[in-house]
């Protein structure tokens, strides 16, 4: 078991191990002696995790009550945003108390955004079930919930009180699901280059979970402390997301982030080596890494048809859209394309 200090505007521990899931009320309870919690998660986590937690937090006194959403991106709605907000007032919550996220990226971005808004802002912690979760959505404090006009749309950061990685819950996982969250540590193996985009290509990832887990974890850490809200170099973490958004968004979510991520990466640097903005060699070979851990590599729109979300992603300043390009393997650059050319750098 390890522990990684994240040094944020709220400070706070990533603790990362194997089987550590029963214990997680002893750390708990050091931070919130007095509070209770409600437990957010969803009904694929509920009858794996729930009543292991649950018994963590009774034994050491936390008074505690489950919120149960359905699994999928379609629960990021601000009707059931709403529904949790009700039932944080029905249980009297106030500021001593905290909301807890068990599960993956959708339970996390949903359950963090209420806790940034309910009472002004209440501490919540992540327990990340999922390998995406582990590696990305759980750290940093962006937190957010979906419109009909786009992904992520409405959201504020806030920064968890403890994130608390067991690892051994991605064993449950569907494969499908798993690969999402290696389609994140291909983004980051991108943006790093060396060791890591390394060992994806000639080693097997499942026998080096927990070192990729915080090597991940690591490198997010240190682009967040230095750009914790989102105005310069953390949007680089955005490679492959602004295509990725758009393709979930275009599929109605049947496309998973992961998958979808995976398409908007190698799209991406094919996109910019024949805008002559990187080489052609780093699409290749991150499309047999992707290839390689199950993951797909090519559009499943037309660039036309996915223009109008891209349009209205939230990474757009007036006029102008920031892309990253990936140049080569380890090496990325930021460029503001004007809105009206995005057709025209598509086409390419």
């Amino acid at each position: 078991m390890g522990t990684i200090h994240a040094k944020t505007s709220r400070p706070y521990d990533i603790v990362i191990g194997q089987g550590i899931l029963g214990q997680c009320g002893d750390a708990v309870k050091e931070l919130f002696p007095e509070g209770q919690t409600v437990i957010v998660t969803d009904d694929n986590v509920e009858p794996l995790y729930l009543e292991t937690l649950k018994r963590s937090f009774q034994r050491c006194e936390i008074e505690c009550v489950a919120f149960i959403i359905p699994n999928g991106e379609e629960s990021k709605s601000t009707d059931i945003y709403t529904e949790l907000l009700e039932f944080l007032a029905k249980r009297n919550m106030t500021k001593s108390d905290f909301i807890t996220a068990l599960g993956g990226g959708v339970v996390g971005d949903l359950a963090g955004f209420a806790a940034a808004s309910y009472l002004r802002g209440i501490p919540y912690i992540q327990i990340p079930t999922t390998l995406l979760a582990a590696v990305d959505s759980s750290i940093g404090g962006k937190t957010a919930i979906n419109l009909s006009g786009g992904k992520n749309l409405v959201g504020a950061f806030h920064q968890p009180s403890l994130v608390w990685c067991d690892y051994t819950t991605h064993e449950t996982m569907d494969p499908l699901r798993y690969a999402d969250g290696i389609a994140e540590i291909v983004k980051y193996a991108v943006l790093k280059g060396g060791d890591l985009f390394t060992l994806l290509e000639k080693e097997n990832l499942y026998k080096h979970v927990e070192e990729i887990i915080e090597e991940c974890v690591r490198l997010k850490l240190s682009i967040v402390s230095e750009d914790e809200f989102d105005t310069g170099k953390r949007q680089f973490l955005n490679l492959g997301h602004t295509l990725g958004h758009a393709i979930e968004a275009r599929s109605r979510f049947d496309i998973s982030h992961g998958h979808a991520v995976a398409c908007g990466m190698t799209a991406m640097a094919d996109v910019a080596a024949l805008n002559g903005l990187a080489d052609y060699d780093c699409s290749d070979r991150i499309g047999k890494v992707l290839k390689r851990y199950g993951l797909p590599t090519k559009m499943p729109y037309d660039y036309r048809e996915l223009i109008p979300y891209i349009k209205n992603d939230k990474k757009r300043r007036g006029n102008k859209i920031k892309l990253i390009i990936p140049e080569n393997i380890g090496r990325c650059r930021m460029i503001s394309l004007p809105v009206k050319d995005l057709d025209s750098f598509f086409r390419t």
